[in-house]
């Protein structure tokens, strides 16, 4: 066994997964057709030791067509084969063990049970994220996603790859492959070459599914399988299917600016009849179907709008044409989102906001006005590229077709200020947690200024353990297979003839998820206050009653909880929270400046982190208890907002958004108040975004409705809240979870 934890969740699953549609002994048999594809070629190159085992896999592992379905292309999962994230299995050759232990338990034989255990057995060795793992983790201070008893996280995962659908669906297969056949050949050329085919062969198989299924339109998608078998698209259908199928091999689960890859066709076949407003509309709700149904929880973008389009007229007809399928489905995916800047239509603007209104929770809104120039400045790029910027996951942006920045990298700077108070013990388990620092008794720091730097000094160590994880995450994964799909799709892996972790990616970058922000802000605030400005209490008094969590110290935790807080626009939490902000986000980018990355910026969003975080983190001096989940993202504690949301918004765009790779901002307005006071709450945001505000997720429910669906859960099985980066179905969440949505503000009226 390894002598690392590897057996248990590797990632936020919400959603509830579609069952395989194999039995039992076809899932196995794929299993161990695709372990023996990996032993036989174990020694030979990664790429093609990769592409052998993604032949077991494709098409095998592709589903029936259901008869609503207007594009074809649905994909099963099995606990071990090859992916890109832990979403949909896992990253590169991977094997999730507590899924594999939970198959083998609905194996009827011994013999069959035997037979996972060695698979068990040898995945040990070869799985990468374990491999990974077997090199960064350690007993202290560095855990695998998701095990918060860590102040830092670190895991093995590319979720973030928007590739270029553009090129794909402009140059078509036969355009690709003349691009790789005419470089000269190396093992990833001629595996990429191998990889097209095999795209050929799920083609071929995707015709004999629909002409075994019950489709309406089963003339029109079998011709058009074939013809893009062998041509490049030339109607709306045509690029939609091959973009489709190509995502689905390629592993990938957001999908990028489609707007810009697919809004030409849409509009060419609009224009010359080709097709109606009513057939592109079902084409696209098939498509968000097919997305929802890959069940990846915090993942599914489709992003429309803003800077850096060349064919407007189309993208905006494509616009349009996303944000009427999104009022009326309501799904948890795909995240549909919105960029905008001073130029976007007003009738798209108003679309968006009734999408919003009605409860949708999508479109997410980009303000491009704020982000284009703060990408450029935070991955020193050009404008130009900065402008291709999409955001992936809970919010985190790369640049469209060039560059990969995965936040492998996760720090929870509230227990880390705990561990920098009790001379590096982290109070939750007792256990030394700051490595070789030499930490001082807090009684020995005389002024804040000395306070906070022990803090620093503590931040900044695992600042370097973080970006270290980072950089060998890619290290690793390259180690061992070559992502083929994508990098065909990926700019200039082709040309350099590399896989894009082998140097083919134009920008290699990365991401790491802070929690725990505002918590940490509110409570460096607090000891100021309380400690070094009024001389109320000592340090050490304020940390004793934190380490008995409150215990007969009720009436100064009431004091802590009553001290002004971030989200209420006061100037002296505010700039705390943003001296934080720039302390952290400065020390990261400057850290992966030093390691060669192109960026390494932080990303102030959350899934249901900041709640299993919080569960595993010890009372805090803002008054929250232990064991309590921690503020969301880039938002106030739950409850602490108490003036209103033009002064939360207010404090919310305070952050300089150049230092940072993605920042999440939510906010929950009662039905009434906004389609009453439609006018004032467009007015809001309009100043908001104006003052810096670079995004915003709105959640619209009615006060008492997720109260009422704690309690009665079955009346509710469609109601969709933001949680963060994404949105769910709100009784699919556990009630921790929950209980952490129901202590945000709900506003009701200005």
């Amino acid at each position: 066994m390894s002598h690392i934890n590897i057996d248990g969740e590797q990632n936020v699953e919400v959603s509830r997964k579609i069952p395989c549609e194999k039995s039992i002994e076809e899932q196995l048999n794929i299993m161990i057709a695709y372990t023996n594809a990996y032993k036989t070629h174990l020694h030979n190159d990664k790429a093609h030791r990769e592409l052998a085992c993604l032949k077991v896999i494709y098409p095998r592992l592709f589903r029936s067509i259901e008869p609503d379905d207007r594009i074809a292309g649905r994909l099963d999962f099995l606990p071990i084969g090859f992916g890109s994230v832990t979403s949909l299995g896992g990253v590169g050759h991977y094997c999730v063990f507590h899924k594999l232990r939970a198959f083998k338990a609905q194996l009827q034989t011994e013999q069959d049970k035997a037979i996972v255990d060695q698979l068990y057995d040898f995945w040990q060795d070869h799985d990468v994220k374990t491999i990974y793992c077997q090199d960064i983790l350690n007993d202290t201070t560095t855990g695998r996603f998701i095990d918060c008893t860590y102040p830092f996280m670190a895991t093995a995962r590319l979720s973030g790859m928007m590739l270029n659908y553009e090129k794909l669906v402009n140059l078509g297969l036969p355009g690709l492959f003349a691009e790789i056949q005419k470089q000269e050949a190396n093992d990833f050329i001629d595996a990429s070459i191998g990889a097209l085919h095999l795209l050929e062969d799920v083609i071929d198989d995707q015709i004999e599914k629909v002409k075994q299924s019950k489709v309406k339109d089963q003339k029109r998608m079998i011709n058009d399988l074939i013809y893009i078998k062998d041509h490049k698209p030339k109607t709306f259908h045509q690029a939609l299917q091959l973009f489709w199928l190509y995502a689905l091999c390629a592993g990938c689960i957001n999908y990028g600016r489609l707007d810009i890859v697919l809004g030409p066709f849409l509009q060419q076949d609009l224009d010359n009849g080709t097709i109606t407003w009513q057939e592109a509309y079902e084409d696209m709700h098939s498509l968000w179907t097919l997305i929802e149904n890959r069940r990846t929880t915090v993942n599914g973008r489709i992003i429309v709008g803003g800077k850096g389009r060349k064919n407007v007229k189309a993208c905006d007809t494509f616009t349009r044409l996303c944000l009427e399928v999104c009022r009326n489905t309501r799904y948890v995916e795909p995240q549909f989102t919105l960029r905008f800047d001073k130029n976007t239509p007003q009738d798209i603007l108003d679309m968006a906001y009734d999408c919003i209104a009605d409860g949708a929770t999508y479109p997410t809104l980009y303000n491009d006005e704020i982000n284009v120039p703060a990408v450029a400045f935070a991955m020193r790029l050009d404008e130009t590229i900065a402008e291709q910027y999409v955001p992936f996951g809970c919010g985190e942006y790369v640049i469209q077709a060039k560059s990969v920045g995965t936040p492998n990298t996760l720090l929870n700077l509230l227990k880390i200020l705990q561990i920098s108070m009790n001379q590096g013990i982290d109070p939750m388990d007792h256990t030394y947690k700051a490595g070789p620092l030499a930490l001082k008794p807090i009684h020995e720091l005389k002024t804040f200024d000395a306070f906070y730097d022990q803090y620093k000094k503590l931040l900044d160590y695992y600042f370097d353990l973080s970006i270290e994880a980072q950089v060998h995450s890619y290290t690793i994964m390259n180690q061992e297979v070559s992502f083929l799909f994508p990098s065909i799709l990926m700019d200039d892996c082709i040309q350099r003839r590399k896989a894009l972790l082998d140097g083919g990616v134009e920008i290699l970058g990365g991401t790491n998820e802070t929690y725990g922000n505002i918590n940490t802000s509110d409570a460096l605030y607090a000891i100021k206050t309380l400690v070094y400005d009024q001389k109320k209490y000592t340090i050490d008094q304020l940390n004793e009653a934190a380490l008995h969590n409150f215990e007969g110290e009720e009436s100064l935790r009431k004091e802590l909880v009553n001290l002004p807080k971030y989200g209420n626009d006061i100037k002296d939490v505010d700039e705390m929270a943003n001296d934080l902000y720039e302390y952290v986000a400065k020390g990261i980018r400057n850290r992966g400046i030093q390691a060669g990355l192109g960026y390494y910026l932080i990303v102030i969003s959350n899934n249901q982190t900041n709640t299993d975080w919080g569960h595993q983190t010890a009372a805090s001096l803002d008054g929250r208890k232990a064991g309590v989940y921690m503020n969301p993202a880039n938002n106030p504690q739950g409850g602490a907002a108490k003036s209103g949301p033009t002064a939360v918004l207010n404090s919310l765009s305070l952050f300089d958004a150049k230092y940072h790779g993605g920042s999440v901002q939510n906010i929950k307005f009662t039905p009434k108040m906004m389609h009453k006071d439609a006018d004032k709450i467009k007015a809001l945001w309009r100043t908001y975004f104006k003052k810096g505000g670079c995004q915003l997720m709105v959640t619209v429910v009615d006060h008492g409705t997720l109260e009422d669906a704690q309690t009665h859960p079955e009346k509710y099985p469609d109601l969709i809240v933001r949680v963060a980066g994404y949105s769910a179905i709100f009784v699919n969440l556990g009630k921790d979870v929950q209980d952490e949505l129901l202590s945000r503000t709900l506003y009701e009226s200005f």
